[in-house]
């Protein structure tokens, strides 16, 4: 498959700093020669500290649990408050990254989400409140739209290391122990959760494999794991699933 992927020069982008997916001016000598992009972006589904907010530089103590309620009463205004809502990362930051991107790009794979199709049922339409699930499926539209061959993922619940959100998974230290196998879907058919460690091999074997340019599919572990997985036969049903 040409030169191993780990010896392979990568880019790391950020939303902060410089160059920042957030400015667009910033990325095109960032990315300059790079042949595929893996776009991993995102935040908390609810209000957090990563959010972000301009408000809370100033408020201490009573002041900043009044702007806290503010935040969680006021969806619309907790997205016009915050640097790191999911409408400026994985729009705003996608759409950046999206423009970019060299016209002779190999492949652009984004990190979405089960659920974008179902955010009006629950549980996903209590996980979209704050729109995260709206800013994911418009940054699926940017990507399909732009030109760019593609593959968008979307993996369920993220389990495994590295435990950065704030919710049970990362409170429970949530894992697989490496024991469950790996089901394709199409269509935001399938629900449950998947290890971090899965979607990032998804991500890195799928530039290798011809059969998933242009496709979008859903990843979840589920059932007993095999020695070694089958990537390419994994891939392999995409074909018929598409049908």
């Amino acid at each position: 498959r040409g030169e191993p992927f780990s010896k392979s020069p990568f880019f790391k982008g950020d939303l902060g700093g410089s160059p920042s997916l957030k400015t667009r001016p910033s990325l095109p000598p960032a990315i300059q020669n790079v042949t595929h992009i893996i776009c991993c972006t995102g935040t908390t589904a609810f209000p957090s500290k990563k959010w972000d907010f301009d408000t809370m530089n100033q408020a201490k103590g009573f002041p900043s649990m009044i702007e806290w309620l503010k935040i969680y009463l006021n969806p619309s205004y907790s997205r016009t408050k915050a640097k790191n809502s999911p409408e400026q990362v994985d729009v705003i930051g996608v759409t950046n990254l999206v423009a970019a991107a060299p016209k002779d790009l190999k492949r652009f794979v984004f990190v979405s989400s089960c659920g974008v199709l179902r955010k009006d049922k629950p549980p996903y339409s209590i996980l979209n409140s704050f729109g995260v699930l709206d800013a994911k499926q418009k940054a699926e539209e940017i990507i399909i739209n732009s030109g760019l061959p593609y593959t968008i993922i979307r993996p369920g619940r993220l389990i495994d290391g590295p435990f950065t959100s704030y919710d049970l998974n990362t409170l429970l230290k949530a894992t697989t122990a490496g024991k469950l196998g790996l089901v394709l879907g199409t269509g935001d058919t399938l629900s449950g959760q998947t290890s971090r460690i899965d979607v990032a091999s998804a991500c890195v074997e799928s530039i290798a494999n011809s059969v998933t340019v242009g496709k979008v599919f859903e990843l979840i572990n589920r059932g007993a794991r095999p020695s070694v997985i089958d990537w390419p036969g994994l891939f392999s049903t995409l074909e018929y699933l598409s049908i």
